[in-house]
């Protein structure tokens, strides 16, 4: 479609998202988002805040929500490398509780399409990496929320052998668990 190849993955509304990209003697050029593309594959969202972080090696942020005002985010890696993971936590899907995750690069130039209901977080690989997402709804910190990124009944496969500190914020380090928050739904 275009210049975007998007790969559905196994959970219903979550995309790896690759866009063509032409290089030549002066460097390269990427589309990174065109409306009429992404709506042409039934993702529809208006995007109404950017942000960006950069982290060092070992870092784990997540796994985030927000409670109310959910955001859909549209994700990629301008430097470095990340283990990136999202998870269904949209009641009554099929896939609640099921994750999916994508290994995003400035190499393979890859997006991931997050949608709103899912928790997201990621570990970064590479010895820093700068991270931007664009989002559905703005950020809003009185419903922010969040899963611990080891809890035993999502059982996520974070490669933690390629690293060899983890670098976890102490807000982080005391989300719920999944069965919290199954609890109070």
């Amino acid at each position: 479609m275009g210049n975007f190849n998007f790969i559905e993955t196994n959970i219903e509304g979550l995309y790896v998202i690759e866009s063509k990209l032409y290089i030549d003697a002066r460097g390269y050029f990427q589309e990174l988002y065109k409306k009429d593309d992404f709506y042409k594959a039934g993702l529809d969202m208006k995007f109404v805040q950017e942000n960006e972080s950069k982290s060092k090696k070992g870092v784990l942020r997540g796994l985030h929500f927000q409670t109310k005002n959910s955001q859909g985010k549209l994700v990629r890696v301008v430097k470095g490398t990340v283990f990136d993971v999202a998870v269904d936590l949209r009641k009554g899907s099929k896939t609640f509780g099921k994750w999916e995750a994508v290994i995003l690069s400035d190499e393979n130039k890859k997006q991931f399409y997050i949608p709103e209901g899912f928790a997201h977080g990621f570990l970064v690989l590479s010895d820093e990496a700068i991270f931007n997402y664009k989002c559905t709804n703005v950020y809003s910190p009185e419903y922010e929320s969040g899963i611990i990124w080891n809890d035993r009944d999502l059982d996520i496969k974070w490669p933690l052998d390629k690293v060899n500190e983890l670098i976890i914020s102490d807000k982080d380090k005391k989300l719920q668990s999944f069965q919290s928050y199954g609890k109070s739904l």
